[in-house]
């Protein structure tokens, strides 16, 4: 008798989860990182000192003020220079105490603080996309001029601010004790960290195109990292600081390290371990702050990019040993001064479109939210705003996986606070508890933003419940206003944009190719020719590419977690952006066997690429669809230094316009 299958182990499965679906869902597998001890230590001791001296000396209310203003500083706790710990939990601190006083102000004033809290909102969002600082700066005036209108402060008009902003810089006192032992060990240790992420990047060249991929990513990053925090330091030192000299010349000896990788990986020979080795005893060197030569021993190399890495390699050492770099490369530059980065930031505040977009949208949300709970009773309503902050920061990731993450987030975090605010008495018993809650901010953080929710909404339910005594019966509006906050940031800061359904991540991309074809169109002209740029122009040029291109990257990552049709756009233009970083890496890789012998190519051969690259840039600013794009490329000189170039763009062109793909270079 013939076997009859069952049916039901036949028949397909009827739900598959998006893909958009899975990949917001996988943001809750948390990140691989490690805990930030010295930062849990100084959030149990800052939030927690607080509350101790405020119980002891029977004020309870001012200690929980002072602990919410040191949860703000733990927030801003990010940075591993002491210096740039003072500006980002400084400066942020200000803002946060102008918005406690202003909240304060209009406690109470009903319409009028639907007005001013909106005002503030706007402000708040275009001074957000000014960077990282002015980020935090822009979150903490919205956050605190919120809670001093949702919540009845102690004490005279002006003791909330002092006490919000006494919190946040104990926790900037604790993180510079170790100042005066441990000065310059941030920066050296950064400079490190990327020489030992260009050993990955040598290791896996040559190898696997993933590993190499990811290994490129890994030190793009890093040296971007480095060259942000040692320049802007140096800038407030007016280069005057030998160290920080010696730095720049370490960082600029190994972006040529860097740039013979491509070469390298590809010829399609690994190189021999090695080199890898030299290049993590030299990093070993700077993370001394050790000018003592490493003695190289390297094998002979075989190929054109085996001797390029070798020389950069060896550059590299004899700069980590100059004990006194007096003829520094500067080629990279300085930032300007801080002055004159401000007026620019200003200037550039009022005049984007970007800015007032992003303002303007936070405003909409946060007015639509005060209105709700000026017209409806919603109780302790301040919640609802301060959900929609989180949700709509703009450098947070996207509008749509964060609604989910914060309400996910809230959800696990009301676990915590439930056991908490029904088991616990209290009084001194807060002590113990705050002293476990809060260091799993700094150490959740890194983890992803639903981990951070998860444990800094126990610590401001415990804290408010500390002013207000209302006990149990917080947790559960908490919930509904979370609920009702997150709704009002899909609805109003989401959906009703059409940026958010026509996503902009083509436009992105269509800019960073037209900078790869600038790059392609000066990186073989011979530098004798009259307005050539310099071999420090080119560089900056270079750099800025990376930097860019990594933004696009994080930026369709972003986008990939977009329901349809950003999230299923850009994952069908993901495999563009990889093919595009290859072609400034195969650009990148020519001109280092040019300076190593290679004939030099002719002028009419890259300016040929370079115009089906800009072809290319402007065929993807016209279409929605990839299949609408087509730039054909003649046959060239497969002897040519450009001819790995010119593959990696037929490749780009193929991605583009898949149904002209089996046309040849």
């Amino acid at each position: 008798m013939p076997h009859t299958p069952d049916p039901r182990a036949a028949a397909p499965s009827t739900f598959t989860p998006p893909e958009w679906l899975v990949r917001t869902l996988g943001t809750l597998r948390p990140s691989p990182a490690p805990i930030p001890w010295p930062a849990v230590f100084r959030a149990a001791v800052a939030m927690t000192l607080p509350l101790v001296i405020g119980l002891a000396t029977e004020h309870v209310a001012y200690g929980a003020l002072a602990s919410m203003g040191a949860l703000s500083g733990v927030i801003g706790d990010t940075a591993s220079a002491y210096r740039m710990r003072v500006i980002n939990i400084a400066i942020p601190q200000l803002f946060g105490a102008v918005g406690v006083l202003l909240g304060t102000l209009v406690y109470g004033q009903g319409w009028a603080a639907v007005g001013v809290l909106t005002l503030i909102a706007l402000v708040s969002g275009m001074i957000s996309t000014i960077g990282a600082v002015a980020s935090v700066s822009g979150l903490l005036l919205l956050l605190n001029s919120i809670i001093g209108a949702g919540l009845p402060m102690p004490g005279e008009w002006w003791l909330a601010p002092l006490l919000m902003t006494g919190g946040g810089l104990l926790v900037l006192l604790l993180a510079l004790l170790a100042w005066p032992l441990r000065q310059g060990k941030a920066e050296r240790t950064e400079v490190a960290g990327a020489y030992r992420q260009a050993a990955a990047l040598l290791e896996a060249a040559g190898g696997d195109a993933g590993a190499y991929e990811d290994a490129r990513q890994a030190v793009t990053q890093s040296l971007n990292q480095s060259y942000d925090l040692v320049l802007a330091r140096r800038t407030r030192d007016h280069g005057r600081n030998q160290d920080l000299v010696r730095l720049v010349t370490q960082l600029n000896a190994l972006t040529l390290i860097i740039e013979a990788a491509p070469a390298a990986h590809l010829s399609g020979r690994p190189l021999p371990p090695e080199v890898a080795d030299m290049v993590r005893r030299l990093a070993d060197g700077v993370q001394r702050g050790d000018p003592e030569r490493v003695e190289l021993d390297l094998p002979e190399a075989e190929s054109t990019a085996g001797r390029a890495v070798e020389h950069a390699v060896r550059h590299a050492a004899d700069v980590i040993a100059d004990e006194d770099p007096h003829n520094v490369d500067d080629r990279l530059g300085t930032p300007a001064a801080l002055t004159q980065r401000a007026r620019r930031a200003a200037r550039n505040v009022f005049v984007s479109a970007e800015s007032w977009r992003y303002g303007v949208r936070l405003a909409l949300c946060i007015g639509i939210a005060q209105a709700l709970v000026s017209l409806v009773e919603v109780e302790r309503s301040y919640w609802v705003a301060l959900t929609i902050t989180f949700v709509m920061k703009p450098d947070f990731g996207s509008v749509f996986s964060r609604a989910v993450m914060r309400a996910v987030g809230t959800a696990a975090g009301l676990l915590v606070a439930a056991a908490v605010l029904a088991e616990v008495p209290r009084g001194w018993w807060d002590v113990p508890v705050l002293l476990v809650l809060a260091p799993l901010i700094p150490a959740l953080t890194p983890r992803g933003y639903g981990y951070q929710t998860a444990a800094i909404t126990p610590v401001i339910l415990l804290l408010s419940d500390t002013m207000n005594q209302q006990g149990f019966g917080l947790v559960m509006p908490r919930l509904y206003d979370s609920l009702i906050g997150c709704g009002i940031a899909l609805v109003a800061g989401y959906l009703l944009w059409p940026e958010s359904w026509s996503t902009r991540i083509g436009d992105r991309l269509a800019d960073a190719v037209a900078d790869t074809a600038r790059y392609v169109e000066t990186a073989f002209l011979d530098p004798a020719t009259p307005g050539v740029p310099d071999p420090a122009a080119r560089a900056r040029m270079r750099r800025r590419l990376y930097r860019d291109l990594s933004s696009v990257r994080s930026e369709f990552q972003r986008a990939l977690t977009e329901p349809p049709p950003t999230g299923p756009r850009a994952a069908a233009w993901w495999p563009l952006v990889v093919a595009v970083e290859r072609v400034v890496d195969a650009t990148t890789a020519a001109r280092v066997r040019i300076r190593h012998g290679a004939p030099r190519p002719a002028p009419e051969e890259s300016a040929e690429l370079c115009r089906h690259l800009e072809e290319l840039a402007e065929g993807l600013r016209d279409t929605d669809t990839l299949e609408a794009v087509c730039v054909p490329l003649p046959e060239g000189d497969e002897d040519s230094v450009l001819a790995p170039l010119r593959r990696e763009i037929q490749a780009a062109r193929a991605i583009a316009s898949p149904q002209a793909a089996d046309k040849t270079v």
